[in-house]
């Protein structure tokens, strides 16, 4: 699977999490949007031209999200990508369509940036409506599917995965919601892999200016539960609880300890980053814990 820059690649975002869901073993490579257009660094795969992209075993190369995602859940029909219940699969599949397609307002005017936090930003008219279209959107989901647990369609589904970069939109720019679309925002802010594809992307990503906003600066709304962390450091010694890279999904081979723990890289710079941002140490521990 190749996807794009953590911090603002809303679309790499939504096929990791699916890829993640399907319980599948993959490797991972991450494009720059920094270094050069992503149609010319995949031009080797043409016709592809954008991310997320799939390379199947057989060499063919996907790159629609929708598309990946129901190629994993045919090749792993027992995973949790779409419910088992028809009824709430249909629903979850009538979702992601939405999404798929949609909300284009909220996608140009709050471009997804998991490092910057804004106040005070202006609803326009336009915007207004694509929130009050996914407030009615997720209320009806939960009533249909019965959904008593927070996720839109019983448990954790590709419904929900299309929708984490929604949930980094409304928490990031502080956007108005209804109370119950506030709960299911805070779900993905502590959702484990969200948080793990965030601060791996701090430690890793460096914010674009061109996706920079304006509005009055502010902190994420996540806590990073940093207070009682000691401080990281690099090893030569130990056996990784990891066993892939979670940057590139390569062998570890780098290892770094962090209370006690050892954990694995796949080169020198991955490691020497997460151990220099103690933003990416509480996903690790998350991971890993046991």
């Amino acid at each position: 699977m190749i996807l794009g820059d953590r911090i603002h690649s809303s679309w790499s975002l939504r096929g990791w999490l699916v890829a993640k869901l399907s319980g599948a073993e993959f490797d991972s490579e991450f494009l720059s949007f920094a270094e050069a257009p992503v149609s010319e660094q995949l031009a080797p795969l043409a016709p592809a031209c954008t991310v997320p992209l799939l390379v199947t075993p057989e060499g063919i190369a996907i790159d629609d999200s929708l598309a990946i995602t129901e190629e994993l859940a045919t090749r792993h029909p027992d995973s949790a990508i779409w419910p088992k219940d028809p009824k709430a699969r249909t629903v979850a599949r009538t979702l992601v369509a939405k999404m798929h397609s949609g909300f284009m307002t909220l996608r140009n005017d709050c471009p997804m940036d998991l490092a910057r936090a804004y106040s005070g930003v202006a609803v326009s008219d336009a915007l207004q409506k694509d929130l009050i279209q996914l407030q009615n959107l997720f209320a009806w989901a939960r009533k249909t599917t019965g959904s008593d647990d927070g996720w839109l369609c019983g448990a954790y589904s590709a419904a929900d995965a299309f929708y984490a970069p929604v949930a980094a939109r409304i928490a990031g720019f502080d956007l108005p919601v209804d109370d119950a679309t506030k709960q299911y925002v805070q779900l993905h802010l502590n959702d484990r892999n969200f948080r793990q594809w965030r601060a791996i992307g701090l430690a890793t990503d460096t914010p674009l200016e061109r996706y920079g906003q304006t509005w009055p600066r502010r902190d994420w709304p996540q806590a990073d539960d940093l207070a009682d962390l000691p401080s990281a450091r690099k090893t030569c010694l130990g056996e990784p609880l990891n066993a892939h890279c979670p940057y590139s999904g390569k062998p570890a081979t780098w290892l770094m300890e962090i209370d006690g723990r050892v954990f694995g890289m796949c080169n020198q710079i991955c490691r020497d980053k997460t151990v220099a941002d103690p933003a990416a140490w509480p996903a690790f521990m998350d991971l890993y814990h046991s």
